[in-house]
């Protein structure tokens, strides 16, 4: 079992920049690929990145476009996203998730997901 729990939401002017963590307990952090997930209102949920295990390899949708930045610290069980350059359209809930046990990519595959976050809320103002 893994339970994850975001912070570093918040209400930020268009241009400002915002870290998203996420602390994740249990023992198996290290052996999972961890990923990003946001949801707009009326939307479907879409990855916006994704980290290995070892944090070595790294995945991002192309939207993004160099604006985001995953990582992770396995001593601190945690994952983070850097945001800079936050457009009006980046306003949605921020989920982080974990990968099912084996999953030590950086999956874009959202099935592999098997515990999520309860999301944290980021609204960008124009």
């Amino acid at each position: 079992q893994v339970q994850l729990v975001e912070s570093g939401g918040g209400l930020v002017q268009a241009g400002g920049s915002l870290r998203l963590s996420c602390v994740a307990s249990g023992r198996t952090f290290s052996n999972r690929g961890m990923g990003w997930f946001r949801q707009a209102p009326g939307q479907e949920r879409e990855l916006l990145a994704a980290v290995s295990s070892s944090g070595r390899i790294t995945y991002y949708t192309d939207s993004l476009k160099g604006r985001f930045t995953i990582s992770r610290d396995n001593a601190k069980n945690t994952v983070y996203l850097q945001m800079n350059s936050l457009k009006p359209e980046d306003t949605a809930v921020y989920y982080c998730a974990a990968g099912a046990a084996g999953v030590v990519g950086a999956t874009r595959r959202p099935s592999e997901y098997e515990y999520w976050g309860q999301g944290t809320q980021v609204t960008v103002s124009s």
